[in-house]
C-alpha cells in the first residue's frame, strides 16, 4: 500500500501533557498537508484548532483521558463541549474497573450515553488491550458490537503498551461486522501499519508515519 493511502487512515496524533499550541498547530499543518483522516489533539485545543484550520479537517479528541475512570456524567459533558468546540470525532476511554468487576452493563450503557451525545459524529471505544485479559478483550468486542459506537480501539499509548498484531487479530475474529477497528500506539513503521491494516484495522493512531513522509 502505497504511504500516501496509508496516511488517509491515520489520525495524526499529539496528545503528550505537555503539548503547546505550537506544536499542536504543527500537527494540524502535517494534517492538512498529507490528507489525514484526522488529527487527534487534547480538548483544550479543538476549538483553537478549528479556528485554525477551519471546517474542512476532522478533529478527533479524547474523552475520560487516559484512565477511563471519571464518572459518566463527566465524560458526556467533556463530549459535548468537545463538539461544540468543533471535534468531529471522539475517543473515550472506558470504564476499566467496572470491566474487571463485571459490570457489563455499565460499560455498554456508558458508551451508549456518549454516542448518545455524538449523534452523527464519530464514537471510538479504547478499551486499553495491555491491561485486560484475553476474556476481558473478547467481552469488550462483544460490548462494542452491541454497542451505537463505530470503532473498538487498542490502547490510549498512555499504558504499559500499544496495538499489536494479535490484539487486532483478536478484535477481526470476535467484532462484528458494523465495529471498525483502531490500533493505536507504538505504530512506528510502514511496514507495522500496513499489517495492521491487512489484519483488519481501518484507522490508525501515530503520528509516525507523517514523520517518514516528511523525511522522504
Amino acid at each position: 500500500m502505497k504511504l500516501e493511502e496509508l496516511l488517509k487512515m491515520v489520525d495524526h496524533t499529539l496528545l503528550a501533557q505537555g503539548s503547546t499550541w505550537d506544536e499542536i498547530k504543527a500537527i494540524c499543518d502535517d494534517g492538512m498537508k498529507y490528507h489525514t483522516a484526522s488529527v487527534c489533539i487534547p480538548p483544550h485545543y479543538v476549538k483553537k484548532a478549528r479556528d485554525y484550520m477551519g471546517p474542512e479537517m476532522p478533529i478527533t479528541t479524547v474523552i475520560g483521558f487516559p484512565n477511563g475512570n471519571t464518572t459518566t456524567a463527566t465524560k458526556v459533558f467533556e463530549t459535548k463541549d468537545a463538539l461544540a468546540n468543533g471535534a468531529t470525532e471522539i475517543d473515550m476511554v472506558i470504564n476499566i474497573g467496572e470491566l474487571k468487576a463485571g459490570n457489563y452493563k455499565f460499560v455498554l450503557d456508558e458508551i451508549n450515553e456518549l454516542k448518545e451525545a455524538c449523534g452523527d459524529h464519530i464514537l471510538k471505544v479504547i478499551i486499553e488491550c495491555c491491561l485486560l485479559t484475553e476474556e476481558e478483550k473478547i467481552r469488550m468486542c462483544e460490548i462494542v458490537t452491541e454497542s451505537k459506537a463505530d470503532y473498538i480501539k487498542t490502547s490510549t499509548g498512555f499504558s504499559t503498551g500499544g496495538a499489536t498484531f494479535e490484539d487486532i487479530k483478536l478484535f477481526a475474529r470476535h467484532c462484528g461486522p458494523n465495529t471498525m477497528i483502531k490500533a493505536a500506539g507504538g505504530i512506528s513503521s510502514v511496514e507495522d501499519a500496513e499489517k495492521f491494516i491487512e489484519l483488519g484495522a481501518k484507522r490508525l493512531g501515530t503520528s509516525r508515519l507523517v514523520k517518514i513522509a516528511k523525511s522522504l
